[in-house]
């Protein structure tokens, strides 16, 4: 008995083969658009804490000690994400900071941007001696990065400041 691959009708070669050329561009999509950015350190890092114990500051206290400048993204399909994106971000800053032993986050903005875009189309065709007809379809969707920045910052226990 034999096996015989499904040829693409357009270039002879096996289809198998018209799908591995897909393979390389979303694989680095995927391995690239996930790797979070390392923190620029500014100051001195600590040991580790825990992410519930780092705070959201509007402005530095006097006290603190800058740490890191850090940055953290979130992809979505579709949209850019809206308020469940910009959580994720802080999520991801919070536990950078934690790393770092930062216990202070000072949010210095949000931006949005879309990274690619996937599409895909689909075509069929049908002929006879009085007549032919085709017929195509297509659909593409944005693949949408939320980025956010923060100062790490480690702020001394004591008497809490204003």
């Amino acid at each position: 008995m034999e096996i015989r691959h499904r040829e693409n009708t357009r270039t002879g070669r096996p289809l198998k083969a018209s799908l591995l050329l897909l393979l390389p561009p979303v694989a680095c999509w995927l391995i690239c658009g996930c790797v979070p950015a390392k923190p620029l350190l500014v100051g001195a890092a600590r040991a580790p804490i825990a992410v519930e114990q780092v705070v959201i500051y509007q402005q530095p206290p006097a006290n603190s000690s800058d740490v890191a400048i850090l940055k953290a993204t979130s992809h979505s399909a579709f949209s850019p994400g809206g308020p469940a994106a910009t959580d994720t971000v802080v999520q991801r800053l919070k536990l950078q900071a934690a790393q770092l032993g930062a216990n202070g986050l000072v949010l210095q903005g949000f931006s949005d941007a879309q990274t690619a875009s996937l599409g895909t189309g689909v075509g069929s065709e049908s002929y006879s001696r009085s007549s032919s007809v085709g017929v195509g379809a297509g659909a593409s969707f944005g693949i949408f990065k939320k980025t956010g920045e923060a100062l790490a910052i480690y702020v001394p226990p004591g008497p809490k400041a204003p």
